[in-house]
């Protein structure tokens, strides 16, 4: 069944586009990310233009996020003061990020830009991820049955000033690294129509020292507002969001989140974070192969008609 998207201006099967959301669904609710990171190359991947699949993608996302959250503030595993420190940094740097994308659509460079973003940022903290994951794992079958764990070291962190008291987590610390993540997700999030969380979950983990089953609905908690108004941004700005096919990656999304979030509590945490890796580097190979591989079209007419 096609379905003919007005802003895209492009057909598409239906069922592809629900199986799409459905899928980055389940990834939201198994790794507390919004699945931007994984349903802007797919829209690219079936001829949306990138300039509509990082606005809509966004839209998506908010849906598929909010279904997911919800199942974990029932279990109780959401730092509500550690996702509004991060929620004030996310919206400064979504502002910031709309104002760069639309400067860089105006000089016709922002569809190169969107997807050596992904390229970069998704080779990056997919190899850090998968290697780090891999160790954890090692470490874990080697643990003896009864040891305790090893106490986290002291960071720089835990050093800095503006201290505040994160009881959900466990955590005393400044206020300034939260604030720092927050802000530059938000810029991803305007430039590469992401959550986030792809960068979010590794830095809450790893430089805050966050249990793993909080970061995942915190996380989720900060993407829907930072999604949220990032989308609003580009639709009075750009009049690039796509309602038709939002419509049918959030019906999608919604159903898929929760059983994504069912998966992700039977998993131990080193595997949810080993195939989180794995995804985010074969996404990444793709988009890659596609910035090496000669286009079968050199020229594009259309935009040429437009600068």
């Amino acid at each position: 069944m096609q379905t003919y998207l007005p802003i895209a201006e492009v057909s598409v099967n239906a069922f592809l586009l629900l199986g799409l959301g459905g899928l980055v669904g389940i990834l939201s609710g198994m790794f507390g990310v919004g699945g931007g990171f994984l349903i802007t190359p797919l829209l690219f991947f079936i001829g949306i233009p990138p300039a509509v699949a990082v606005a809509t993608g966004a839209n998506q996302i908010v849906a598929s996020s909010f279904s997911a959250v919800l199942a974990h503030f029932r279990r109780r595993t959401v730092d509500l003061a550690m996702g509004s420190v991060l929620l004030t940094g996310g919206l400064v740097g979504s502002g910031l990020g709309v104002f760069v994308f639309n400067y860089l659509k105006s000089l016709g460079q922002v569809d190169l830009l969107v997807r050596l973003c992904y390229v970069i940022f998704l080779g990056v903290v997919g190899a850090l991820m998968f290697v780090e994951s891999l160790n954890a794992l090692r470490k874990a079958r080697k643990a003896q049955v009864g040891a305790r764990p090893p106490r986290r070291p002291r960071t720089l962190v835990h050093a800095l000033p503006f201290k505040m008291r994160f009881r959900t987590s466990g955590q005393y610390m400044s206020v300034i690294p939260p604030l720092m993540i927050g802000l530059a997700v938000g810029v991803l999030a305007a430039i590469m129509g992401v959550g986030g969380g792809f960068i979010m979950v590794p830095a809450m983990i790893y430089l805050l020292g966050m249990p793993t089953k909080v970061v995942v609905g915190t996380s989720l908690f900060q993407i829907i507002f930072v999604t949220a108004f990032t989308t609003m941004l580009h639709a009075t700005t750009n009049q690039t969001v796509d309602i038709v096919l939002a419509v049918y990656l959030i019906l999608g999304g919604v159903i898929g989140a929760q059983i994504g979030t069912q998966i992700g509590l039977k998993l131990k945490a080193e595997q949810l974070r080993v195939l989180l890796a794995a995804l985010v580097l074969a996404v990444c190979g793709k988009l890659a192969l596609e910035l090496l591989i000669q286009p079968a079209e050199l020229y594009n007419l259309t935009e040429l008609g437009r600068h």
